[in-house]
Protein backbone atom coordinates (compact mmCIF):
# COMPACT_ATOMS: atom_id res chain seq x y z
CA UNK A 1 0.00 0.00 0.00
CA UNK A 2 1.48 3.76 -1.01
CA UNK A 3 1.05 6.41 1.65
CA UNK A 4 -0.10 9.18 -0.72
CA UNK A 5 -0.48 12.85 0.48
CA UNK A 6 -4.60 14.12 1.63
CA UNK A 7 -6.03 17.06 2.97
CA UNK A 8 -8.38 17.04 5.06
CA UNK A 9 -10.25 19.81 7.43
CA UNK A 10 -10.93 20.11 10.81
CA UNK A 11 -13.31 22.15 13.21
CA UNK A 12 -11.46 22.79 16.47
CA UNK A 13 -11.76 25.40 19.21
CA UNK A 14 -8.68 25.96 21.24
CA UNK A 15 -7.43 29.12 23.05
CA UNK A 16 -5.03 31.57 22.14
CA UNK A 17 -3.43 34.28 23.87
CA UNK A 18 -2.74 37.51 21.56
CA UNK A 19 -0.11 39.44 22.09
CA UNK A 20 -2.09 42.42 24.21
CA UNK A 21 -2.85 39.49 26.70
CA UNK A 22 0.14 38.11 26.97
CA UNK A 23 2.21 41.24 27.66
CA UNK A 24 -0.39 41.87 30.33
CA UNK A 25 0.14 38.82 32.27
CA UNK A 26 4.22 39.52 31.90
CA UNK A 27 3.70 43.33 33.33
CA UNK A 28 1.73 41.97 36.64
CA UNK A 29 4.22 39.76 37.32
CA UNK A 30 6.55 42.23 37.13
CA UNK A 31 7.67 44.28 40.83
CA UNK A 32 8.59 47.54 40.75
CA UNK A 33 12.34 48.22 39.34
CA UNK A 34 11.68 45.02 36.90
CA UNK A 35 8.40 47.45 35.39
CA UNK A 36 10.81 50.60 35.40
CA UNK A 37 13.61 48.59 33.32
CA UNK A 38 10.72 47.31 31.14
CA UNK A 39 9.22 50.83 30.58
CA UNK A 40 12.54 52.67 29.95
CA UNK A 41 13.41 50.10 27.81
CA UNK A 42 9.91 50.35 25.87
CA UNK A 43 11.12 53.82 25.72
CA UNK A 44 13.68 53.63 23.60
CA UNK A 45 12.21 50.79 20.86
CA UNK A 46 9.08 53.10 20.68
CA UNK A 47 9.03 56.54 19.71
CA UNK A 48 5.53 57.41 20.22
CA UNK A 49 6.54 57.46 24.32
CA UNK A 50 7.68 60.09 25.75
CA UNK A 51 7.80 60.66 29.86
CA UNK A 52 6.36 63.57 31.12
CA UNK A 53 8.75 65.16 33.20
CA UNK A 54 7.09 67.95 36.21
CA UNK A 55 9.56 70.54 34.64
CA UNK A 56 7.96 69.96 31.12
CA UNK A 57 5.57 73.01 30.06
CA UNK A 58 2.31 72.12 28.02
CA UNK A 59 1.87 72.32 24.24
CA UNK A 60 -0.34 75.57 24.73
CA UNK A 61 1.78 77.21 27.31
CA UNK A 62 4.84 76.72 25.08
CA UNK A 63 3.22 78.58 22.57
CA UNK A 64 2.05 81.28 24.18
CA UNK A 65 5.68 81.72 25.46
CA UNK A 66 6.85 81.48 21.99
CA UNK A 67 4.36 84.16 20.88
CA UNK A 68 5.09 86.76 23.67
CA UNK A 69 8.81 85.81 22.87
CA UNK A 70 8.68 86.89 19.12
CA UNK A 71 6.78 89.92 19.76
CA UNK A 72 9.20 91.16 22.26
CA UNK A 73 12.06 90.25 19.99
CA UNK A 74 10.27 92.02 17.01
CA UNK A 75 9.91 95.42 19.74
CA UNK A 76 13.87 95.27 20.66
CA UNK A 77 14.76 94.78 17.01
CA UNK A 78 12.08 98.02 15.77
CA UNK A 79 14.23 99.66 19.09
CA UNK A 80 17.95 99.06 17.64
CA UNK A 81 17.17 100.36 14.53
CA UNK A 82 16.42 103.73 15.11
CA UNK A 83 19.17 103.92 18.10
CA UNK A 84 22.79 104.78 16.62
CA UNK A 85 24.91 101.54 16.78
CA UNK A 86 28.26 101.87 18.83
CA UNK A 87 31.26 99.82 16.89
CA UNK A 88 32.69 98.77 20.10
CA UNK A 89 29.42 96.85 21.08
CA UNK A 90 30.01 94.90 17.69
CA UNK A 91 33.00 93.96 19.74
CA UNK A 92 32.75 89.53 20.46
CA UNK A 93 34.95 89.95 23.30
CA UNK A 94 34.41 86.23 24.32
CA UNK A 95 35.58 84.72 21.08
CA UNK A 96 38.52 87.24 20.99
CA UNK A 97 39.30 85.74 24.38
CA UNK A 98 39.09 82.35 24.40
CA UNK A 99 41.18 82.41 21.31
CA UNK A 100 43.98 84.21 22.52
CA UNK A 101 44.48 83.57 26.12
CA UNK A 102 46.24 80.45 27.32
CA UNK A 103 43.43 77.99 27.60
CA UNK A 104 44.03 77.28 30.85
CA UNK A 105 42.33 80.12 31.77
CA UNK A 106 38.98 78.92 30.45
CA UNK A 107 36.20 77.44 32.63
CA UNK A 108 35.32 74.16 33.17
CA UNK A 109 31.69 74.30 30.73
CA UNK A 110 34.45 75.30 27.82
CA UNK A 111 35.72 71.44 27.83
CA UNK A 112 34.09 68.50 25.92
CA UNK A 113 32.47 65.74 28.27
CA UNK A 114 34.80 63.35 27.30
CA UNK A 115 37.64 64.95 29.00
CA UNK A 116 36.79 63.99 32.51
CA UNK A 117 37.35 60.84 34.08
CA UNK A 118 34.52 58.61 33.59
CA UNK A 119 32.68 57.84 37.07
CA UNK A 120 33.25 53.44 36.58
CA UNK A 121 36.74 54.19 37.11
CA UNK A 122 36.17 54.78 40.88
CA UNK A 123 33.78 51.90 41.32
CA UNK A 124 35.82 48.99 43.10
CA UNK A 125 34.42 46.14 42.76
CA UNK A 126 34.79 42.81 45.59
CA UNK A 127 37.55 39.90 44.68
CA UNK A 128 36.50 37.17 43.77
CA UNK A 129 38.02 33.57 44.63
CA UNK A 130 39.51 33.37 41.01
CA UNK A 131 41.23 36.90 41.61
CA UNK A 132 42.09 36.16 44.82
CA UNK A 133 43.98 32.76 43.50
CA UNK A 134 45.29 34.06 40.48
CA UNK A 135 47.15 36.93 42.29
CA UNK A 136 48.83 34.11 44.96
CA UNK A 137 50.04 32.25 41.60
CA UNK A 138 51.16 35.08 39.79
CA UNK A 139 53.83 35.77 42.90
CA UNK A 140 54.82 32.19 42.31
CA UNK A 141 58.16 30.90 40.80
CA UNK A 142 55.98 27.77 38.64
CA UNK A 143 57.24 26.48 35.01
CA UNK A 144 55.08 27.58 32.44
CA UNK A 145 53.63 23.91 32.37
CA UNK A 146 52.38 23.55 36.20
CA UNK A 147 51.28 27.20 35.88
CA UNK A 148 49.13 26.50 32.86
CA UNK A 149 47.60 23.80 35.08
CA UNK A 150 46.97 26.05 37.86
CA UNK A 151 45.26 28.66 35.94
CA UNK A 152 43.05 25.56 34.28
CA UNK A 153 42.23 24.12 38.15
CA UNK A 154 41.16 27.65 39.34
CA UNK A 155 38.73 28.03 36.49
CA UNK A 156 37.19 24.64 37.48
CA UNK A 157 36.20 25.47 40.84
CA UNK A 158 33.14 25.83 41.68
CA UNK A 159 31.06 28.86 44.27
CA UNK A 160 32.44 26.42 47.58
CA UNK A 161 35.92 26.14 46.40
CA UNK A 162 35.65 22.23 44.90
CA UNK A 163 37.26 21.12 41.82
CA UNK A 164 34.66 19.78 39.14
CA UNK A 165 36.52 18.74 36.54
CA UNK A 166 39.04 15.75 36.92
CA UNK A 167 42.39 15.19 36.21
CA UNK A 168 41.77 13.54 33.04
CA UNK A 169 39.92 16.50 31.72
CA UNK A 170 42.44 18.91 32.75
CA UNK A 171 45.05 17.19 30.61
CA UNK A 172 42.83 17.17 28.03
CA UNK A 173 42.06 20.98 28.43
CA UNK A 174 45.85 21.57 28.39
CA UNK A 175 47.19 19.93 25.52
CA UNK A 176 44.16 21.76 23.77
CA UNK A 177 45.74 25.19 25.07
CA UNK A 178 49.52 24.26 25.57
CA UNK A 179 52.05 26.46 24.48
CA UNK A 180 53.50 25.75 20.82
CA UNK A 181 56.67 23.77 20.90
CA UNK A 182 60.41 25.72 21.30
CA UNK A 183 62.61 25.84 17.91
CA UNK A 184 65.09 23.47 19.22
CA UNK A 185 65.32 20.36 16.94
CA UNK A 186 62.83 17.76 18.42
CA UNK A 187 63.78 14.49 19.70
CA UNK A 188 63.18 12.72 16.62
CA UNK A 189 65.06 14.91 14.04
CA UNK A 190 68.44 14.94 17.40
CA UNK A 191 68.86 10.93 17.39
CA UNK A 192 65.94 9.06 17.42
CA UNK A 193 65.58 9.14 13.41
CA UNK A 194 68.94 7.28 12.85
CA UNK A 195 67.71 4.75 14.93
CA UNK A 196 64.89 4.58 12.97
CA UNK A 197 66.33 4.84 9.64
CA UNK A 198 66.72 1.05 9.34
CA UNK A 199 63.05 0.72 9.32
CA UNK A 200 61.80 3.51 6.88
CA UNK A 201 64.05 0.59 4.61
CA UNK A 202 61.90 -2.06 3.22
CA UNK A 203 63.70 -5.25 1.60
CA UNK A 204 63.78 -6.05 -1.67
CA UNK A 205 62.48 -9.35 -1.51
CA UNK A 206 59.98 -8.73 1.44
CA UNK A 207 56.49 -8.49 0.40
CA UNK A 208 54.95 -7.52 4.57
CA UNK A 209 58.37 -4.73 5.24
CA UNK A 210 56.17 -1.69 4.36
CA UNK A 211 53.45 -3.14 6.89
CA UNK A 212 55.93 -4.19 9.80
CA UNK A 213 57.12 -0.73 9.56
CA UNK A 214 54.24 1.17 9.90
CA UNK A 215 52.99 -1.04 12.79
CA UNK A 216 56.47 -0.42 14.74
CA UNK A 217 56.14 3.36 14.19
CA UNK A 218 52.58 3.32 15.76
CA UNK A 219 53.37 1.85 18.38
CA UNK A 220 56.47 4.16 19.19
CA UNK A 221 54.27 7.20 18.21
CA UNK A 222 51.50 5.38 21.21
CA UNK A 223 54.43 5.77 23.40
CA UNK A 224 55.65 9.19 22.63
CA UNK A 225 51.50 9.78 23.35
CA UNK A 226 51.39 7.79 26.44
CA UNK A 227 54.39 9.92 28.03
CA UNK A 228 53.13 13.44 27.20
CA UNK A 229 50.28 12.26 28.80
CA UNK A 230 51.93 11.41 31.74
CA UNK A 231 53.93 13.79 32.37
CA UNK A 232 50.72 16.80 31.74
CA UNK A 233 49.19 14.18 34.21
CA UNK A 234 52.00 15.06 36.56
CA UNK A 235 51.94 18.47 35.77
CA UNK A 236 48.19 18.68 37.07
CA UNK A 237 48.39 16.91 39.88
CA UNK A 238 51.43 18.95 41.09
CA UNK A 239 49.46 22.20 40.14
CA UNK A 240 46.22 20.50 42.11
CA UNK A 241 48.99 20.40 45.34
CA UNK A 242 49.88 24.20 44.76
CA UNK A 243 46.40 25.44 44.24
CA UNK A 244 45.31 23.46 47.53
CA UNK A 245 47.44 25.05 49.80
CA UNK A 246 46.68 28.47 48.93
CA UNK A 247 45.00 31.02 50.87
CA UNK A 248 42.22 30.06 51.67
CA UNK A 249 43.62 26.51 52.39
CA UNK A 250 41.57 23.64 51.18
CA UNK A 251 40.42 24.92 47.41
CA UNK A 252 40.59 22.79 44.55
CA UNK A 253 39.69 19.87 46.74
CA UNK A 254 36.94 17.26 45.30
CA UNK A 255 34.94 16.53 47.65
CA UNK A 256 34.18 17.56 51.71
CA UNK A 257 36.59 14.41 53.23
CA UNK A 258 39.53 15.48 51.21
CA UNK A 259 38.73 19.63 52.21
CA UNK A 260 39.10 18.80 55.73
CA UNK A 261 42.28 16.53 55.33
CA UNK A 262 43.89 19.37 53.48
CA UNK A 263 43.59 22.03 56.48
CA UNK A 264 44.74 19.50 59.14
CA UNK A 265 47.80 18.78 57.42
CA UNK A 266 48.21 22.34 56.62
CA UNK A 267 47.61 23.41 60.81
CA UNK A 268 49.58 19.93 61.64
CA UNK A 269 52.59 21.63 59.42
CA UNK A 270 52.48 24.90 60.76
CA UNK A 271 52.41 23.38 64.53
CA UNK A 272 55.44 21.49 63.87
CA UNK A 273 56.99 24.38 62.46
CA UNK A 274 55.89 26.54 65.67
CA UNK A 275 57.26 23.93 67.83
CA UNK A 276 60.83 23.59 66.10
CA UNK A 277 60.96 27.49 66.40
CA UNK A 278 60.24 27.32 70.04
CA UNK A 279 62.46 24.47 70.94
CA UNK A 280 65.33 26.48 68.90
CA UNK A 281 64.35 29.61 70.93
CA UNK A 282 64.90 27.49 73.79
CA UNK A 283 68.26 26.05 73.09
CA UNK A 284 69.69 29.53 72.03
CA UNK A 285 68.15 31.16 75.37
CA UNK A 286 70.13 27.94 77.35
CA UNK A 287 73.18 28.94 75.38
CA UNK A 288 73.22 32.47 75.84
CA UNK A 289 72.59 32.39 80.10
CA UNK A 290 75.75 30.15 79.97
CA UNK A 291 77.68 32.58 78.47
CA UNK A 292 79.94 35.01 80.02
CA UNK A 293 78.17 38.00 78.10
CA UNK A 294 76.66 40.80 80.08
CA UNK A 295 73.79 40.71 78.27
CA UNK A 296 70.38 38.93 80.74
CA UNK A 297 68.59 36.20 78.76
CA UNK A 298 66.59 34.81 81.93
CA UNK A 299 63.60 36.47 80.32
CA UNK A 300 63.54 33.93 77.82
CA UNK A 301 61.69 30.74 78.68
CA UNK A 302 63.37 27.74 77.26
CA UNK A 303 60.36 25.42 78.05
CA UNK A 304 59.02 22.99 75.27
CA UNK A 305 55.14 23.24 74.96
CA UNK A 306 53.65 20.58 77.19
CA UNK A 307 50.86 20.13 74.64
CA UNK A 308 52.74 19.16 71.83
CA UNK A 309 52.42 15.51 72.01
CA UNK A 310 48.92 15.83 72.73
CA UNK A 311 48.44 18.71 70.37
CA UNK A 312 50.14 15.82 67.40
CA UNK A 313 47.35 13.02 69.31
CA UNK A 314 44.74 15.42 68.52
CA UNK A 315 45.69 15.94 64.33
CA UNK A 316 46.07 12.41 64.12
CA UNK A 317 42.50 11.61 65.91
CA UNK A 318 41.34 14.15 63.80
CA UNK A 319 42.47 12.49 60.09
CA UNK A 320 41.38 9.01 61.63
CA UNK A 321 37.47 10.73 62.01
CA UNK A 322 37.80 12.22 59.00
CA UNK A 323 39.17 9.26 56.81
CA UNK A 324 37.26 6.94 58.20
CA UNK A 325 34.30 8.36 60.39
CA UNK A 326 32.65 11.33 58.83
CA UNK A 327 28.49 9.99 58.87
CA UNK A 328 29.30 9.37 62.47
CA UNK A 329 30.63 12.86 63.13
CA UNK A 330 27.62 14.45 61.26
CA UNK A 331 25.10 12.40 63.16
CA UNK A 332 27.02 13.61 66.01
CA UNK A 333 27.71 9.85 67.82
CA UNK A 334 30.31 10.83 70.10
CA UNK A 335 29.83 6.86 71.59
CA UNK A 336 30.58 5.38 68.22
CA UNK A 337 33.53 7.98 67.55
CA UNK A 338 35.12 6.90 70.82
CA UNK A 339 34.89 2.93 69.61
CA UNK A 340 36.38 3.56 66.40
CA UNK A 341 39.47 5.91 67.00
CA UNK A 342 40.42 3.48 70.11
CA UNK A 343 41.27 6.84 72.35
CA UNK A 344 39.40 8.41 75.05
CA UNK A 345 36.51 10.98 75.72
CA UNK A 346 37.90 13.68 76.10
CA UNK A 347 40.55 13.54 73.18
CA UNK A 348 37.75 12.61 70.73
CA UNK A 349 35.63 15.56 71.67
CA UNK A 350 38.92 17.56 71.76
CA UNK A 351 39.53 16.30 68.07
CA UNK A 352 35.59 16.67 66.95
CA UNK A 353 35.97 20.62 68.46
CA UNK A 354 39.19 21.29 65.99
CA UNK A 355 37.40 19.67 63.30
CA UNK A 356 35.08 22.64 63.95
CA UNK A 357 36.93 25.14 63.45
CA UNK A 358 37.52 23.94 59.78
CA UNK A 359 36.04 25.60 56.58
CA UNK A 360 33.85 23.15 55.00
CA UNK A 361 33.18 25.70 52.13
CA UNK A 362 36.61 27.63 51.85
CA UNK A 363 35.27 29.26 48.41
CA UNK A 364 32.00 30.96 50.17
CA UNK A 365 33.89 33.94 51.41
CA UNK A 366 35.29 34.89 48.56
CA UNK A 367 31.63 34.42 46.27
CA UNK A 368 29.61 36.33 49.17
CA UNK A 369 26.52 36.73 46.46
CA UNK A 370 25.42 40.77 46.47
CA UNK A 371 22.63 41.92 48.60
CA UNK A 372 19.40 41.68 46.87
CA UNK A 373 17.51 45.49 46.39
CA UNK A 374 13.92 45.26 47.91
CA UNK A 375 11.85 48.08 46.88
CA UNK A 376 8.14 47.74 48.31
CA UNK A 377 5.44 47.89 45.41
CA UNK A 378 3.03 48.92 48.20
CA UNK A 379 2.33 50.76 51.76
CA UNK A 380 -0.36 49.54 54.08
CA UNK A 381 -0.70 53.27 55.55
CA UNK A 382 -3.00 53.47 58.75
CA UNK A 383 -5.64 56.96 58.52
CA UNK A 384 -8.24 57.93 60.39
CA UNK A 385 -7.73 54.30 61.86
CA UNK A 386 -8.42 52.59 58.95
CA UNK A 387 -5.47 51.12 56.85
CA UNK A 388 -5.71 51.78 53.16
CA UNK A 389 -3.62 51.00 49.94
CA UNK A 390 -0.96 53.19 48.39
CA UNK A 391 1.28 52.65 45.23
CA UNK A 392 4.52 53.26 45.43
CA UNK A 393 5.15 55.22 42.71
CA UNK A 394 8.52 57.27 43.36
CA UNK A 395 10.88 56.95 40.83
CA UNK A 396 8.40 55.61 38.32
CA UNK A 397 8.25 57.57 34.47
CA UNK A 398 5.06 59.18 33.87
CA UNK A 399 4.23 58.54 30.17
CA UNK A 400 2.86 60.12 27.57
CA UNK A 401 1.73 59.96 23.66
CA UNK A 402 4.09 62.17 21.54
CA UNK A 403 1.86 64.67 20.03
CA UNK A 404 4.22 65.52 17.02
CA UNK A 405 3.72 61.92 15.86
CA UNK A 406 -0.08 62.30 15.94
CA UNK A 407 0.40 65.19 13.51
CA UNK A 408 2.30 63.54 11.67
CA UNK A 409 -0.69 60.88 10.94
CA UNK A 410 -3.19 63.85 10.16
CA UNK A 411 -0.77 65.32 7.48
CA UNK A 412 -2.17 64.48 3.94
CA UNK A 413 1.89 64.63 2.74
CA UNK A 414 3.25 61.80 5.11
CA UNK A 415 3.85 58.64 3.46
CA UNK A 416 1.60 55.73 3.55
CA UNK A 417 4.22 53.29 5.04
CA UNK A 418 5.58 56.01 7.64
CA UNK A 419 1.34 56.08 8.71
CA UNK A 420 1.23 52.78 9.19
CA UNK A 421 4.24 52.24 11.24
CA UNK A 422 3.36 55.49 13.38
CA UNK A 423 -0.27 53.54 13.87
CA UNK A 424 1.24 50.22 14.72
CA UNK A 425 3.64 52.47 17.46
CA UNK A 426 0.66 53.72 18.64
CA UNK A 427 -1.26 51.00 19.16
CA UNK A 428 1.82 49.16 20.88
CA UNK A 429 2.00 52.52 23.07
CA UNK A 430 -1.62 52.24 24.00
CA UNK A 431 -1.71 48.86 25.25
CA UNK A 432 0.72 49.03 27.09
CA UNK A 433 -0.21 51.85 29.17
CA UNK A 434 -3.56 49.92 30.12
CA UNK A 435 -1.53 46.93 30.63
CA UNK A 436 -0.03 49.18 33.33
CA UNK A 437 -2.89 50.40 34.51
CA UNK A 438 -4.26 47.19 34.19
CA UNK A 439 -1.94 45.81 36.85
CA UNK A 440 -2.17 48.95 38.94
CA UNK A 441 -5.65 47.97 39.60
CA UNK A 442 -5.16 44.31 40.00
CA UNK A 443 -2.83 44.96 42.75
CA UNK A 444 -4.64 47.13 44.71
CA UNK A 445 -8.01 45.16 45.12
CA UNK A 446 -5.96 42.47 45.55
CA UNK A 447 -4.15 44.33 48.75
CA UNK A 448 -7.26 45.61 49.63
CA UNK A 449 -8.54 42.11 50.49
CA UNK A 450 -5.60 41.39 52.58
CA UNK A 451 -6.14 44.70 54.42
CA UNK A 452 -9.67 43.72 55.59
CA UNK A 453 -8.36 39.96 56.30
CA UNK A 454 -5.04 40.80 57.86
CA UNK A 455 -6.11 44.12 59.79
CA UNK A 456 -5.42 41.87 63.14
CA UNK A 457 -2.12 41.35 62.01
CA UNK A 458 -1.47 44.69 61.02
CA UNK A 459 -2.42 46.16 64.55
CA UNK A 460 -0.76 43.14 66.71
CA UNK A 461 1.79 41.41 64.66
CA UNK A 462 2.90 38.05 63.14
CA UNK A 463 1.18 36.15 65.81
CA UNK A 464 -2.30 37.57 65.07
CA UNK A 465 -1.96 36.04 61.40
CA UNK A 466 -4.56 34.53 59.68
CA UNK A 467 -4.59 31.77 56.53
CA UNK A 468 -5.88 32.93 53.63
CA UNK A 469 -6.39 31.27 50.43
CA UNK A 470 -5.26 32.82 47.05
CA UNK A 471 -8.42 30.77 45.71
CA UNK A 472 -10.73 32.71 48.43
CA UNK A 473 -8.67 36.10 47.23
CA UNK A 474 -9.70 35.71 43.77
CA UNK A 475 -13.27 34.72 44.28
CA UNK A 476 -13.47 38.07 46.09
CA UNK A 477 -12.20 40.29 43.75
CA UNK A 478 -13.79 38.54 40.93
CA UNK A 479 -10.16 36.86 39.01
CA UNK A 480 -9.03 33.42 38.03
CA UNK A 481 -6.22 32.19 40.84
CA UNK A 482 -3.35 32.46 38.82
CA UNK A 483 -3.91 36.36 37.59
CA UNK A 484 -3.99 36.51 41.91
CA UNK A 485 -0.47 34.44 42.31
CA UNK A 486 0.85 36.52 39.46
CA UNK A 487 -0.25 39.94 41.20
CA UNK A 488 2.04 39.09 44.50
CA UNK A 489 4.83 37.23 42.88
CA UNK A 490 8.02 38.93 43.83
CA UNK A 491 6.21 41.72 45.44
CA UNK A 492 6.81 43.22 48.50
CA UNK A 493 4.70 45.39 50.85
CA UNK A 494 5.37 48.20 53.61
CA UNK A 495 3.77 47.84 56.79
CA UNK A 496 3.25 49.18 60.15
CA UNK A 497 5.49 45.59 61.42
CA UNK A 498 8.47 45.47 58.54
CA UNK A 499 8.29 45.09 54.81
CA UNK A 500 6.94 41.38 53.95
CA UNK A 501 6.39 39.71 50.31
CA UNK A 502 2.58 39.57 49.65
CA UNK A 503 2.99 35.71 49.55
CA UNK A 504 3.82 35.63 53.47
CA UNK A 505 0.11 36.44 54.01
CA UNK A 506 -1.11 33.22 52.05
CA UNK A 507 -0.89 30.50 54.37
CA UNK A 508 -3.28 27.29 54.48
CA UNK A 509 -4.36 26.47 58.28
CA UNK A 510 -5.11 23.91 60.88
CA UNK A 511 -6.90 23.11 63.33
CA UNK A 512 -5.67 25.64 66.14
CA UNK A 513 -7.40 26.18 69.66
CA UNK A 514 -10.81 27.11 70.04
CA UNK A 515 -11.86 25.94 67.25
CA UNK A 516 -10.04 28.60 64.95
CA UNK A 517 -7.51 27.93 62.07
CA UNK A 518 -3.89 28.45 62.68
CA UNK A 519 -1.67 29.53 59.77
CA UNK A 520 1.10 27.19 59.11
CA UNK A 521 3.32 30.31 58.83
CA UNK A 522 2.69 29.94 63.10
CA UNK A 523 2.88 26.11 63.61
CA UNK A 524 6.65 26.22 62.09
CA UNK A 525 7.32 28.80 64.54
CA UNK A 526 5.81 27.07 67.19
CA UNK A 527 7.39 23.67 66.07
CA UNK A 528 11.11 26.01 65.97
CA UNK A 529 10.72 27.77 69.51
CA UNK A 530 10.05 24.31 71.06
CA UNK A 531 13.12 23.08 69.62
CA UNK A 532 15.11 25.69 70.31
CA UNK A 533 14.03 24.86 74.21
CA UNK A 534 14.58 21.71 74.81
CA UNK A 535 17.61 20.14 76.15
CA UNK A 536 20.04 19.19 73.84
CA UNK A 537 21.06 15.86 75.64
CA UNK A 538 17.29 14.62 75.89
CA UNK A 539 15.83 16.31 72.69
CA UNK A 540 12.07 15.96 71.59
CA UNK A 541 10.79 13.22 69.22
CA UNK A 542 8.54 14.27 66.95
CA UNK A 543 6.29 12.56 68.44
CA UNK A 544 6.77 14.47 71.40
CA UNK A 545 6.45 17.84 69.84
CA UNK A 546 3.51 16.39 68.29
CA UNK A 547 1.88 15.76 71.84
CA UNK A 548 2.97 18.73 73.19
CA UNK A 549 1.18 20.74 70.12
CA UNK A 550 -1.99 18.72 71.05
CA UNK A 551 -2.12 19.86 74.63
CA UNK A 552 -1.92 23.54 73.16
CA UNK A 553 -5.16 22.47 71.15
CA UNK A 554 -3.65 22.46 67.56
CA UNK A 555 -4.22 19.22 66.32
CA UNK A 556 -1.50 17.94 63.91
CA UNK A 557 -0.21 14.60 63.53
CA UNK A 558 3.56 13.30 63.87
CA UNK A 559 4.20 12.61 59.91
CA UNK A 560 3.02 16.77 59.69
CA UNK A 561 5.71 18.16 62.43
CA UNK A 562 8.31 15.64 60.62
CA UNK A 563 7.45 17.55 57.31
CA UNK A 564 7.83 21.24 58.50
CA UNK A 565 10.95 20.27 60.73
CA UNK A 566 12.24 18.93 57.53
CA UNK A 567 10.69 22.13 55.33
CA UNK A 568 13.17 24.66 58.20
CA UNK A 569 15.76 22.47 57.45
CA UNK A 570 16.13 21.25 61.30
CA UNK A 571 17.88 17.74 62.36
CA UNK A 572 16.16 14.89 63.82
CA UNK A 573 16.64 13.86 67.55
CA UNK A 574 19.53 11.50 66.80
CA UNK A 575 21.52 14.56 65.16
CA UNK A 576 20.55 17.11 67.62
CA UNK A 577 21.28 14.95 70.43
CA UNK A 578 24.35 15.80 72.33
CA UNK A 579 26.41 12.81 73.87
Amino acid sequence: MLLQPKLNLKVSQRQVLTPGLVQMVSVLALNKLELREMINTEMVENPVLEELEESVVSLDERAGIEGDRERSAEEVAAESERVEKDPFDEIDFGSYFQDYLDPGFRTASNFEEYDKPSFENFLSQPSTLSDHLAWQLGSLTLSPEIRAAAELVVGNLNENGYLTASDEELVEALMIFREPARSEPIPFERGTKAKLAHLWEVPENSENGHGAVQEEALEIAASAEDETFASLLAAVREARTVVNYLDPVGVGSRDLRECLLIQINAQRGEAAIVLRRRQAAAANGANKNGSDGDEDYGAIEPAVPTESPAREDIFSIAIHVVTNCLPLLQKKDMRELTRSCGRTADEVNAAVEFIRTLDPRPGQRYNQSETRLIEPDVAFVKRDDVYIVVMNEEDMPTLRLNQGYRKMLQQKQTEKEVKEYVKERYKSAIQLLRNIEQRKNTIVRTCEVIVRRQTEFLEHGVNALKPMMIKEVAEEIGVHPSTVSRAVANKYVHTSQGVFELRFFFSEGVNGPEGGDLPLVLLKRKVKKLIEDEDERKPLTDDQLAAELQRQGIQVTRRTVAKYREDMQIPSTHQRRVR
